[in-house]
């Protein structure tokens, strides 16, 4: 997601996967070591944890601190299970060992989620089963080539603007196992970075739903199809033109 103010870039966050494209787009990684590290990155996540072993859910409806309270008391037992995508403020999705997650779904209702469902995913990403990975990610990044970004990236792990190619490894390894703070990014964009615009770059419009749900003035524009290149642009252009 790139966000602009006025006629310039005001910076461009990545969620979770997202990130490494974020940091290519401010030309953080060069295209062949970007396509390197994604696969690299994927492929030790998926080793981390045998199948089976962790899930992911998402939680509707309470907030931040109230799934944080859920998810203490759902561990423990031989399980952990912590909160791992803070997407909006009634949206948390939580990752774990697959008892744990269970406990925390049938736990939700009493932490007043109107939903809790788990999701179909193959590892319990952005937790700290992924510590083996995030250690072997490190020493995989030692090989890479990094530039400094030509603006600022919010990084996932820290929701803080990365400005230089050290930085920017250093996040890439944080944010396997540790949450996706959206909402915090979301809000430096368009309140510490004075962004007015931006556009979502991918298929589907899940990022610009989310911004909705947590900004104010920040509009995000889907740009996954070439049909909506022209509305993503006109956003972009008219959103500068107010200013």
């Amino acid at each position: 997601m790139l966000a602009a103010r006025g006629a310039g870039c005001a910076g461009v966050a990545g969620h979770s996967l997202g990130e490494y494209s974020a940091i290519g787009a401010a030309g953080g990684l060069g295209v062949e070591d970007l396509v390197r590290t994604v696969r690299r990155r994927g492929e030790l996540m998926q080793l981390a944890v045998p199948v089976g072993e962790g899930a992911m859910s998402a939680v509707l409806g309470p907030p931040r601190d109230a799934v944080e309270a859920a998810c203490r008391e759902a561990s423990g037992g031989g399980g952990v299970v912590v909160a791992a995508n803070f997407n909006a403020p009634d949206q948390t999705v939580v990752s774990g060992h697959k008892i744990a997650v269970d406990r925390l779904v049938a736990l939700a209702p009493k932490a007043g989620a109107r939903k809790a469902m788990l999701l179909p995913v193959s590892a319990p990403f952005h937790s700290p089963m992924m510590e083996p990975a995030a250690e072997r990610m490190e020493e995989f990044l030692e090989g890479v080539r990094f530039r400094d970004p030509a603006f600022p990236v919010i990084a996932n792990a820290s929701a803080a603007p990365v400005k230089d190619g050290e930085s920017a490894r250093r996040t890439l390894v944080a944010q396997i196992a540790s949450p996706v703070r959206w909402v915090e990014t979301m809000k430096l964009l368009e309140e510490g970075f004075e962004a007015t615009s931006g556009v979502e770059f991918g298929a589907g419009r899940v990022l610009a739903g989310l911004s909705r749900r947590i900004n104010e003035k920040l509009r995000i524009a889907p740009f996954g199809t070439p049909d909506e290149l022209d509305a993503a642009v006109a956003s972009v252009v008219g959103a500068a033109a107010q200013r």
